[in-house]
């Protein structure tokens, strides 16, 4: 592989991985309460 792929390959992976990470990080601060759900629809 040459050092141009390595190097767009690693980006690849701090991007995907440091979302996942980020993601994670923001609902383990912030979690989903579960009385924000919308009422489902009712059927006619």
């Amino acid at each position: 592989m040459t050092t141009t792929a390595v190097v767009m390959m690693i980006v690849a992976m701090v991007t995907v991985w440091g979302g996942l990470i980020a993601g994670i990080v923001n609902l383990a601060r912030h979690p989903e309460e579960e009385g924000a759900e919308p009422v489902p629809p009712v059927e006619l």
